[in-house]
Order: C-alpha cells, then sequence, then structure tokens
C-alpha cells in the first residue's frame, strides 16, 4: 500500500514538471513567435517609411521638373513675345514712297472724311513718315502735333490747313480742310491737339496703320535727286481742244517733285490735284500751275475749272509723266 503511494506521489511528480517543462517552452515559443512578430512589423515598418521617402522624394522631383518646364516655358514665351515685338518694330520701316494707310481716331467728331473710306496718304522720306488726312469740314482751322497745353504757349508750331475737293458717293463734290500731320511710328497712338471755331484746344489720340504702295507699277518721284528736270507729260479728257506743254519742268526739293503745268489757254482759274485745290501762280498769260508729282508713269486725275464758258465749268483730265523722258534741266 505503501509503495502505492508512493507510485502515485511520484507519477504526479513527473506530470507536475513535464508540465512547469511545456509551460515553459510554450512560452518561450511564444515569446520567440513575438519576437519574430515584431521584427517583422520593424521591418515592414521601415520599409513602408522607405517607400513613402522614396514616393516623396520622387513627387518632389516631379514637382521640380514640372516648375522647371513651367519657368523655361515663361522665358520662351516672354522671347517669343519679345522676338514678335521686334519684327513688328522692325516691319514699321517703310522704304521712302507714298503710301495710303488707315488713321484712327478717338472721336466722332474728328475723322477722315467718308469720301476717303477711313485712309490718307502716307509719305515716307528719309525714314520720316507724314500722313495727308482730309477731314469732314472746314471747322478745324488748326492742329498741333502734341498736346493742348503746349499748343496754346507762344511759338507753338501750328498745322495749317489744305483746301481738299472730295467726291462722294453720290458725285456731289465738297471743299475741306486737309492737314499734313507727322507720324512718329506706325501702330502707335499719339497726341494731336486741334482748334476750331470756337477757339478751344482739345486733346486726342490718333494713330496710322496699315500701309500700302499707292503706285505698285510706277516709278516713285522720291527716286530723283534734288534739282531742275523735264519730262514729257500727257493730257487726256475734255473735249480736245485744250492742251499743256511738254515737256513740262520739274523742281525736286527734299523729295518733293513739284511740275509746273502751263495751259494753252489763260482761263483756268483754279484746279483740284490729289483732293487740294489749287489756283494758278501767275497772273498774266496762260494759266501756270504748280503740282506735286506722287509717281511716274501712272495716270493721275486731276480736275480743271475753265471760265471760258457763260459759267465756270469744271473738267476732269488725265497727266501722265513719263519717267523714260526725264532729263537735267539745262
Amino acid at each position: 500500500m505503501r509503495r502505492k503511494n508512493i507510485a502515485v506521489v511520484g507519477m504526479l511528480l513527473v506530470t507536475c514538471l513535464s508540465s512547469v517543462g511545456c509551460g515553459q517552452k510554450k512560452d518561450k515559443q511564444e515569446s520567440l513567435a513575438a519576437t519574430k512578430t515584431s521584427a517583422f512589423e520593424t521591418a515592414s515598418e521601415k520599409q513602408t517609411e522607405e517607400k513613402t521617402e522614396k514616393e516623396t522624394i520622387k513627387e518632389t522631383s516631379k514637382e521640380n521638373v514640372k516648375e522647371t518646364e513651367t519657368e523655361t516655358e515663361k522665358e520662351t514665351e516672354s522671347k517669343t513675345e519679345a522676338d514678335t515685338k521686334t519684327a513688328v518694330s522692325e516691319s514699321d520701316e517703310l522704304a521712302d514712297g507714298v503710301y495710303t494707310a488707315d488713321f484712327n481716331t478717338d472721336s466722332s467728331m474728328f475723322h477722315v472724311n467718308e469720301a476717303c473710306d477711313g485712309k490718307g496718304t502716307l509719305t515716307v522720306k528719309d525714314g520720316e513718315m507724314t500722313i495727308h488726312v482730309s477731314l469732314t469740314s472746314k471747322k478745324i482751322l488748326n492742329l498741333y502735333y502734341g498736346l493742348a497745353a503746349d499748343a496754346a504757349k507762344e511759338g507753338a508750331q501750328l498745322l495749317d490747313p489744305t483746301t481738299d475737293s472730295v467726291t462722294y458717293s453720290d458725285g456731289m463734290t465738297e471743299e475741306v480742310y486737309g492737314f499734313d500731320i507727322p507720324v512718329p511710328a506706325l501702330d502707335e497712338e499719339f497726341d494731336v491737339a486741334l482748334i476750331g471755331t470756337k477757339g478751344t484746344w482739345y486733346d486726342h489720340k490718333v494713330s496710322v496703320s496699315n500701309p500700302e504702295p499707292k503706285e505698285d507699277d510706277a516709278k516713285s518721284a522720291v527716286d530723283l535727286e534734288d534739282g531742275s528736270y523735264t519730262a514729257e507729260v500727257t493730257l487726256e479728257g475734255g473735249s480736245g481742244r485744250a492742251s499743256i506743254e511738254s515737256p513740262a519742268t520739274l523742281t525736286v526739293k527734299d523729295g518733293k517733285v513739284t511740275a509746273s503745268i502751263v495751259w494753252s489757254s489763260p482761263n483756268y482759274d483754279y484746279m483740284i490735284v490729289d483732293g487740294k485745290k489749287l489756283f494758278p501762280v501767275n497772273t498774266e498769260g496762260n494759266s501756270v500751275f504748280e503740282i506735286t508729282v506722287a509717281s511716274f508713269d501712272t495716270e493721275l486725275d486731276v480736275i480743271a475749272d475753265t471760265v471760258a464758258m457763260s459759267k465756270p465749268h469744271e473738267i476732269e483730265y488725265t497727266l501722265a509723266f513719263d519717267s523714260s523722258t526725264i532729263k537735267t534741266a539745262e
């Protein structure tokens, strides 16, 4: 009986020891597993952080590249714009000659006559430009190239009017004032002041644009050097009874060509040339007029008024100066 009890106690002791060993082993395994899990999580976190850091660097690089590209595009656009402006500026330099061009104003009270379709005659000589414009009436007495405040000062150089003749679409003809206005640059506004019958100066902004050669195939009169010349001139129109002296005497000064037109009659009291009304330069003998010649080898439309009939009568003619016959006057 005693041996049996001892055996039972021994078995219990073995069982306990086994349980303790198993528990320790289990705890050790669990601890090892936990350590592995912790290490795995740490490694995963590290990989995640490295990945995030790489993505951040990559995104930052992309942003930097994008910003660089944007700055490059802006620089390219700025350079292109500057080149464009330079090209426009260079294209503004017209060769010497005569052109038609748009004359733009800031007022419905001050503009080119409707018969001229918003255009004037632009003359270029040695790079300097002047535009002649015919206005709507004779109410504007003077112009000033600049501001009204300066126009009113003593010694200001005012622009005097010319008397122009315009013909409307219905055939009606009217005399209006015109002006020769200096043009500093094309497609850029500049200041012009005007004074009317009320005696008050007003400021205006004007610009000149879209120049086109007035006579593409004609020889420009500004090709001649200053001096005196002669050239054959033909007259067409009217009844055919009137005539003019040929060759005509030409005078060139500062690039402007003036022809002396001598009629076969003393009865012409005025001419209208390029919209300007001209009067004889002599008082005795046949009527003599001095007219501006803008180009050769092309027809120039003129009007001559004769008093030989019962009442004054305007007659339309065309003049043509032959450049091949130009000679230095003796």
